[in-house]
């Protein structure tokens, strides 16, 4: 809205000519979330206390969770909506690539609160089924990869890959050879449209896993975001992508906005999501959290790269992933129990300790993503 201000009285006022800088509305786009989130933090807590929309805790997990049992739930709700609503107000809403990362943060926000609505229904935390949950998420990354495929034939976007640490390395996903033959177009593009169904499906679950304690996938969040802003302000500026040797996508900048708009939204909902916690985001906050961070790394052509930018959500998906494998194979268990935070929780380690050790790996994690621009 705030960028249709400056088109309309561009040259007349000149106090809206700050609205063009991209930088500008990424940081008030950001203020924004974080105010909304602060502002609508308590009376979202008061109506789902009210409501009695309560945590259900897992009877196999750590002892110390019983004590949450009832804390409110869905507060993911108000995560998405304080990323939803600034960035309708700071961004060019012409920008086909703003729709869909927010079209795929909706509809993986929609399939986490279906979720979150059948494990409050049944009084169990069991909700859907983990085969009818993964196949939406396929289908809404099958849908967003089908998009992508449309943008790259119209010359705006790119089906390359582009690795970190080497400049030339850049295989192209599609098959040449059925580009030749109309009816044989969707076969051309399986191989990407398996990258983006790896890729956003992957990072929905792995943030979803990751929490588990107070504050811990939000602050996370929080990081990775941040270094998506970066990322995504150097992807659209043709000075700084030329220079950094990345693949320049001009409509890539406003997804600036939304990053920041992440970020402010984070930031305000850990307000209360810290620990103790009094409100938990649930599923429709982790699975939306983590479809928007796949959709942006997939968007800016840094699929490869967000492994490093969300390390933590690797760790803790990997985790789960190694124990369900081993204990298949062999019928043994690698960690105490899994993801990884409930295995330091039964070693001993304070929930406090975790959470802020965490953090920093976290950190780490996300500023050596930001120094592989310049070692490439």
């Amino acid at each position: 809205m705030f960028y249709y201000l400056y088109l309309k009285f561009y040259g007349q006022f000149h106090a809206v000519n700050v609205f063009r800088y991209i930088t500008v509305r990424t940081a008030y786009a950001s203020l924004t979330a974080l105010l909304l989130s602060l502002v609508f933090g308590p009376w979202l807590i008061r109506k789902l206390t009210n409501f009695q929309i309560g945590q259900y805790v897992r009877e196999e997990g750590p002892l110390s969770h019983r004590t949450k049992a009832g804390t409110p739930t869905m507060g993911g709700v108000l995560i998405v909506l304080c990323i939803v609503i600034p960035t309708l107000l700071w961004s060019d809403l012409t920008n086909v690539f703003l729709w869909l990362a927010l079209g795929t943060t909706l509809a993986f926000g929609a399939i986490g609160f279906w979720d979150d609505y059948l494990k409050l229904q049944r009084k169990h935390n069991l909700g859907l089924r983990a085969r009818s949950k993964l196949s939406l998420q396929v289908l809404a990354s099958v849908l967003l990869a089908a998009a992508l495929g449309i943008l790259s034939g119209r010359n705006l976007y790119s089906t390359r890959l582009t690795f970190p640490f080497f400049k030339e390395l850049r295989p192209d996903f599609l098959i040449d050879r059925f580009l030749r033959h109309p009816w044989l177009y969707p076969l051309a593009f399986l191989p990407f449209m398996a990258l983006v169904v790896l890729v956003v499906v992957g990072s929905s679950n792995a943030v979803n896993l990751t929490d588990g304690l107070d504050g811990l996938a939000i602050g996370c969040v929080i990081l990775a975001a941040s270094a998506l802003t970066v990322l995504t302000y150097v992807s659209g500026n043709a000075h700084w992508a030329n220079y950094l040797n990345l693949e320049h996508l001009p409509g890539a900048s406003e997804l600036t906005i939304f990053c920041g708009s992440t970020v402010g939204a984070s930031l305000g909902f850990l307000w209360y999501n810290a620990y103790p916690a009094q409100i938990f985001m649930g599923d429709v906050g982790s699975l939306a959290l983590g479809g928007g961070i796949g959709v942006v790394a997939v968007i800016i052509k840094q699929e490869l790269l967000l492994p490093f930018v969300g390390g933590i959500f690797v760790l803790e998906a990997l985790s789960v992933i190694l124990q369900v494998g081993s204990y298949k194979l062999r019928r043994k268990r690698i960690f105490k129990m899994a993801p990884l935070h409930h295995h330091f929780e039964l070693l001993g380690w304070k929930e406090s300790k975790i959470i802020a050790r965490f953090w920093i790996a976290a950190f780490v994690f996300a500023l050596f993503a930001l120094t592989t621009l310049k070692l490439r």
